[in-house]
Formats: C-alpha cells, structure tokens, sequence
C-alpha cells in the first residue's frame, strides 16, 4: 500500500553511496592507530594508552556533542548536518597529515575530526527515512552502517601496510586528502529530498522526542544492548594488537584479525536485515546476533592457533555488527514519531561512553605480568549474557503490524 502511494527515485542508491563514503573516512580516522599501536607508540615516544587516547578521544567528544549534532540533524536536514561535519573532518585530518610529526597537533586535530563524526554517523537513519519506503529502510540502513565496517577494515588492512611502506606521518597525509575527496563528492552529489517524499516520516520536536525515549521500557533495553556491544566493539578494535600480542601474534597479523572481524560484520551488516525487512521482525535477528557473538568472542580471547583465531574473529563480527542497523531501525520504529537522528545519536552515544570505560578497564585489568587481557574479556562476556536475557524481553517492532 505505501508503495502505491509514494514514488521511489533510483537517485537514493547514489545519495546513500555518498553518505557512505564519508561516513567510511571518519571511521578511518577514528581508527587509525589502533593496528599500529606500537608503531604510533615508538614513533612519538609514549606509552600505549596515550595513543589509545586517539581514539578514545572519539568517543569523549561524541558524548559532549551527541545532543548538538542530533539537534542540527533533525533541523537543518542530513545534508547540512553532514555537510558540515564533512568540512570539519576533512580540514583536521589533513592538518593532521600535513603536521603527522606533532603529537601534540595530532591529537588537537583528533580532536576536530572527533566534532565533525557525530552529524556525519548520526543520520544514518535520517538518510533512509528521507530517501527510501518503509520496506527498505533497515536495508537502507544496513548499507549505511556498513560504511562504518569499512572504515575500520580499511584502516585495519592498510594502516600497517602504509606504516611499513611510507612510514606514519604519509599514512596520515593520505588518509587526509581521502577525508577531502569524499567531502567534495558528498556535498557535490547529496540532495535532503526526493522530489516526492519516499513514504511517511512525520517527527515530532527533538525534546518531545527525548520525552518519549526514556519512558519507553523496550529503548532503555536497547540502550543497554548498545552500550555493551558498541562497547566491546569500539574496545576490542582499540586494542586488538594488545589482545593477541601476549600469544605471539604480531602487527601484520593483529591487523589481519581486524579486517576479518569487519569482514564478517560487513557481511552480516548486507545479508542479516535483509530477511530482517523481508520478514518485517527485529527482535529474532536481534537475539540471534547476541547469542552468536558469544563463540567469536571467546575464541578471540583463547585461541592460540591464528585459523582458529582467524574464524572467531570473523564469527565475532559477523553477529555483533550485523545487529547494529537493525538495532537503529528498531529503534527509530518502536520511538517513531520522535526524531530518527535522536534516536539514532542517543544509541551511539551509549557506546562511546561504554567504550571509554571498556577501554580504559581493559588496560587496567590486564595482567601485569603477562599483559593478558583474558579477564575483563570474560567480564565483557558476562555483559553480553545480560544483555540476551534483558533482549528476550523486548517487544516486537511495530513495523510487523502496517501494511505491505
């Protein structure tokens, strides 16, 4: 029924390409010490943490700047917001490049492309409501979402490649006039609206919105789902290299384990919502993708043999970061009519602060004789039973009951 009344424009695959391939550079960007940490580390003369600090000041800044960014998208439209936040990251990612040999800049740059991703990665959801019918917009959003995959897959297999061919500071550059080049075609090709509108998508104010979130049972769910497994996602990726290193792995392979990690959530993020649309249910998928993760995330902890570690990790990414599109469309659905990029940046925002507590409680509870960090990966793991049995409580989404 909503698709005899509402036209769809074969222009969306294109606005979403653009999207995607900003949303992809920030990701780079946010990632990109993470397979390199001992390089980055010997490079400017500091500990590990500090150059974990790279990336965590990601998540530090989202959380000051979730409320803004969801503000601006909901007002001025995912074109402006993503336009602006385009414009910052590229402007810092090349200062970043140009001056690779400061960490002191650095990490001020860090910090400005960090002020940028939250316009960029909170409309997910607005880009598919805007664009396309209710019946493909957790595949929409999917598509979204994998930019954010790969992004890090990107860093994780070329970052030590690049670091051992050209050294770090070209790394850097590079990334950077990348980060540019995407901005351009965004802003070049990006369009707020069909000429018709794709389907319905009224909204109510941002603070109505918020009002409606924290007094439903089945969001605050989700927010915890989120804040454990974006959690364990942003810390695991962190610290991938210092996960492995204990058992003898080294740099190239710790960066290997990264991609496939992505590589696996890359495909569970294309495959997974869309039986999730075809079958018009979230919570199955949702509890399938927790309880699946469970014997990736093991067997990153213990695998001693790099196959077996190589297939955990692929398992790992696989369930996890598939449920994140669904997650965000279940949430824009069981929330409607509040603001999609409300709900969306609220759910981002539960993992930045869970990854700054994974992060930093990973790097304090590790062994200090033999740097393992097998303990708070255990924890992590308890979080994750939790979160299956508070998901077997969650209603289904409303998106089963309207019409086809």
């Amino acid at each position: 029924m909503d698709q005899e009344k509402h036209k769809v424009y074969g222009y969306r695959w294109i606005v979403l390409l653009a999207f995607g391939l900003i949303a992809l550079m920030t990701q780079v960007l946010w990632i990109t010490f993470a397979p390199v940490t001992s390089a980055a580390a010997q490079f400017y003369g500091k500990p590990d943490l500090m150059i974990g600090l790279l990336s965590m000041s990601f998540m530090i800044v989202y959380i000051l700047m979730v409320l803004p960014a969801s503000w601006a998208i909901d007002t001025w439209g995912f074109r402006a917001a993503v336009g602006f936040g385009a414009v910052l990251s590229a402007v810092f990612a090349l200062t970043r490049g140009i001056f690779a040999s400061s960490f002191t800049v650095v990490l001020l740059s860090t910090v400005g492309i960090a002020i940028g991703q939250p316009f960029v990665i909170g409309s997910i959801t607005k880009v598919a409501a805007r664009w396309f019918p209710a019946e493909e917009r957790a595949t929409a959003s999917g598509l979204g979402t994998l930019a954010l995959y790969l992004g890090p897959l990107a860093a994780m297999l070329l970052g030590p490649y690049l670091v051992l061919r050209v050294g770090l500071p070209r790394m850097l550059l590079i990334y950077g006039i990348a980060t540019a080049v995407s901005a351009v075609i965004f802003l070049a090709v990006a369009r707020e609206h069909p000429p018709t509108p794709a389907g319905r998508d009224e909204r109510v104010l941002m603070l109505d919105g918020l009002k409606s979130m924290i007094r439903s049972r089945d969001f605050l769910i989700l927010l915890f789902m989120f804040f454990v497994g974006l959690g364990l996602f942003n810390s695991v990726s962190t610290w991938v290299e210092d996960i492995i290193r204990p058992r003898g792995f080294s740099i190239t392979q710790a960066g290997t384990l990264g991609g496939l990690m992505l590589i696996g959530g890359i495909v569970g993020a294309v495959v997974v919502p869309l039986f999730s649309d075809k079958l018009r249910r979230r919570k199955p998928f949702i509890l399938l993708a927790l309880c699946g993760l469970l014997p990736g995330l093991l067997g990153i902890t213990f695998a001693s043999g790099y196959g077996l570690l190589l297939l955990s990790g692929f398992v790992f990414g696989f369930f996890l970061l598939s449920a994140g599109p669904i997650g965000f469309q279940y949430g824009a659905e069981i929330t409607h009519p509040a603001p999609e990029g409300t709900s969306n940046g609220l759910l981002i925002v539960m993992g930045q602060v869970s990854g700054i507590v994974f992060i930093m409680g990973m790097d304090a509870l590790k062994s200090a004789a033999t740097k393992s960090m097998t303990v708070p990966l255990l924890a992590q793991a308890g979080l994750i039973v939790l979160a299956i049995i508070l998901a077997a409580f969650l209603r289904e989404s409303p998106i089963q009951d309207r019409p086809r």
